[in-house]
């Protein structure tokens, strides 16, 4: 597994639900900008591959629920990349709330980049996260 990044956001009101917790649905999103934000920081830029036709697609996503966010929480995202298979990489992810170090989410997401025929195949960009 590569090395840990980690980004650090809090809670805002609208992503609770009437529980008055963060939705579920929310972690999604929250992973989904720290991997970008994860590529980013390692010369893969996202928007420009799609520009070139290449696109990084999720394909699978697991997420356990640990423990809940509140309006206001301090919390990071942590993301370490994996390669899979020839063609798959995982991105091991966990939110931990900032005040008590509790994780609250744990995750993997698996994605693959699509060519522009629509095939799986491993570009040089993302090649060079495992190196």
């Amino acid at each position: 597994m590569g090395e840990l990044f980690r980004l650090v956001l809090k809670v805002r009101d609208y992503e609770l639900d009437m529980q008055g917790i963060v939705n579920n649905g929310v972690y999604f999103n929250y992973l989904e900008h720290a991997r970008h934000e994860f590529l980013l920081s390692k010369g893969v830029d996202f928007a420009a591959l799609s520009k070139q036709g290449v696109n990084l697609v999720v394909i699978r996503s697991e997420l356990d629920y640990k423990s809940s966010l509140m309006s206001g929480d301090g919390f990071w995202v942590e993301v370490a990349v994996e390669r899979l298979s020839k063609v798959k990489f995982g991105f091991r992810q966990r939110v931990v709330r900032e005040s008590d170090g509790k994780v609250c989410v744990e995750g993997l997401v698996v994605g693959v980049a699509l060519n522009q025929k629509g095939r799986p195949f491993l570009p040089a960009e993302v090649e060079a996260l495992f190196t």
